[in-house]
């Protein structure tokens, strides 16, 4: 067994981290059931649901067309880029972090892979270019955030303003034109009536949940997001796990502007804009805490379907996108006040 030594004496390692794993038990305060109901993730998931099918009803009262097959496949469909890049906020966040880059590393990867250059080369090398580009700028990210001991709104913040650039520099400020057959083809194909993207975005879904329920990376993500000192001195490496958060976060970067060239035929540089608000404003609808540390991949995905069916609605009854963003707004005032609710009575009860 490998022993760690302490001053006089000699702790054995697994000791000592049991005794870690035994104290953040024993401070974690007690929840009522009140708390308990709203923090966890199946009370909070079933909420949101009940959401879905309260705009539901709405749609089939106020248009005829709400609930056509067209319709809800369009809904999903629209929702599947700002899903793809909730997925990586969602792990950031969980992990104790913020990325608000999100929107525009999508849109400098998307400009990236569709230069002429870049395009010569075929469909495999644009996509290997945009989740190349994705990734490093989540490299970048973490290791400014970890190692550089920057706070994460202000890089991700800084990371934001210079992909904006990069990529207006690279194309000129206009948009490029997406001359690959296999990329523009990936939107108009279908399999079973349902459109690639949607196969796509489920998949990253999927490959997520399984990764943060059922992985040691997902263990440790809300390990470090709960308490961070804790999973220090527990024996968890917390800056290299950090960085591959945000290296995860880039990965969704570069799959999602892949599919927004497709679904555009284009890469711009005004891809995504605001993006990076609407998949935070989802993971906080759907019961991640932005302290980090608890949070459902599920309720993140619910609260982007939410969102779109919204936007969806307003679209069919031809509202103004002014009042689209007050009730969305309203919305995540409503999640935020539910989370202090859920944290109050926590405190209150020990």
């Amino acid at each position: 067994m490998t022993e760690r030594t302490t001053g006089p004496t000699t702790v054995p390692a697994a000791d000592e981290h049991a005794r870690v794993e035994k104290a953040a038990r024993e401070a974690e305060p007690a929840r009522s059931p009140w708390a308990r109901l709203l923090e966890g993730g199946a009370g909070r998931n079933f909420g949101l649901v009940a959401v879905l099918v309260l705009l539901g009803l709405v749609g089939v009262a106020t248009a005829e067309t709400f609930l056509t097959v067209s319709n809800l496949l369009t809904v999903l469909t629209q929702a599947s880029i700002i899903g793809v890049l909730t997925v990586g906020v969602t792990f950031v966040i969980i992990g104790g972090g913020i990325d608000l880059s999100v929107g525009k590393v999508m849109a400098l990867a998307s400009v990236w892979a569709t230069t002429v250059a870049t395009q010569s080369y075929g469909w495999v090398v644009m996509i290997l270019c945009a989740v190349a580009v994705g990734v490093g700028a989540g490299l970048v990210n973490g290791l400014l955030i970890a190692y550089g001991r920057i706070v994460p709104f202000i890089v991700t913040l800084a990371m934001l303003i210079s992909a904006q650039g990069l990529a207006e520099q690279i194309s000129g400020r206009r948009s490029q034109i997406v001359t690959d057959p296999v990329i523009a083809g990936i939107a108009n194909t279908r399999l079973l009536g349902i459109p690639l993207l949607i196969y796509i975005f489920a998949a990253v879904v999927a490959v997520g949940w399984v990764v943060l329920n059922r992985t040691t990376f997902g263990r440790r993500t809300f390990a470090i997001g709960g308490n961070p000192e804790a999973a220090r001195l527990a024996g968890l490496d917390v800056r290299r796990h950090t960085v591959l958060l945000y290296m995860v976060s880039g990965l969704c970067c570069g799959i999602a502007a892949i599919m927004i060239a497709s679904l555009t035929t284009t890469g711009s540089s005004t891809h995504g804009t605001l993006y990076e608000l609407d998949a935070i404003a989802a993971v906080i609808i759907g019961g991640t805490l932005l302290s980090g540390g608890r949070g459902t991949l599920i309720g993140s995905i619910l609260g982007v379907l939410v969102f779109t069916t919204i936007t969806n609605l307003f679209v069919l009854n031809n509202l103004e996108t002014d009042v689209q963003n007050i009730a969305k707004g309203a919305i995540i005032v409503v999640a935020v006040l539910i989370q202090a609710r859920a944290q109050r009575s926590s405190v209150s009860s020990t």
